[in-house]
């Protein structure tokens, strides 16, 4: 029988009991992409988006979210983070986030970096929408993850 680690055996969802694993190294990076107007991406280009830099404003965003991982998700541990970047690029009308997450702990924090692209995408959505709210966020996903007992993993494409 399959055993899922976050149900008891009550059928109940529980937190994971992670006290006797030990502390190890743990990264993982994750990537999200928006689809945007070309109008956007002039006014961004030209500094004319009214709600200030959106850049900077999505990666303070992003690294917020990583520090607050654990009260989003209901069942995430609270994690000490010792590193997380954020990196936006476009290419045309579409922008590539890509955030990376490091700690040394009982657990990983691929839901740290994933939730670091989520809301870094949604702060560039709501600072755009006064332009075209037909932006489109897509593609969130984890594209690698490095400690712990499964060791490396990432993804095929």
């Amino acid at each position: 029988m399959l055993q899922i680690s976050h149900i008891n055996q009550n059928g109940e969802a529980n937190m994971v009991d992670i006290s006797h694993k030990l502390d190890t190294e743990r990264s993982a990076i994750a990537c999200a992409h928006i689809v945007l107007t070309p109008k956007i991406i002039d006014s961004m280009v030209n500094k004319k988006i009214d709600k200030g830099d959106v850049y900077s404003t999505a990666r303070i965003a992003g690294i917020q979210a990583a520090k607050k991982c654990a009260d989003l998700i209901p069942l995430c541990h609270p994690l000490p983070l010792s590193k997380v970047s954020i990196d936006i690029k476009h290419d045309k009308t579409i922008l590539t986030i890509t955030a990376q997450c490091k700690t040394t702990a009982k657990t990983g924090v691929e839901m740290e970096a994933l939730t670091a692209v989520s809301v870094a995408a949604l702060t560039l959505y709501d600072m755009c929408k006064s332009i075209d709210k037909g932006i489109i966020v897509t593609d969130i996903r984890l594209l690698e993850k490095q400690g712990g007992k499964s060791g490396y993993w990432a993804s095929d494409d």
